[in-house]
């Protein structure tokens, strides 16, 4: 069984990023606040979560790519 990792942050980096675990055999579970690259991953295999919360409670490890501190602190506390 594939390791499960969640990724958080989908953009110009973090969607890349996921795409390369995908491709290494990894089951990815995604969340971004914007839809369309979320979209473009579950096409790859990805499954879609519907918040962070969501990745937390399906992933043993998760990774979260977001442009600064307080956006992290958003991904990972929640709001």
């Amino acid at each position: 069984m594939a390791e499960r990792i969640g990724f958080i942050g989908l953009g110009i980096m973090g969607k890349p990023m996921a795409k390369n675990l995908l491709k290494a055999g990894y089951e990815v579970t995604v969340y971004d606040i914007v839809g369309e690259p979320m979209e473009e991953l579950v096409t790859d295999g990805a499954q879609r979560a519907s918040s962070n919360k969501e990745v937390a409670e399906n992933c043993e490890k998760i990774i979260t790519m977001v442009p600064d501190s307080a956006e992290s602190e958003m991904a990972i506390l929640g709001p």
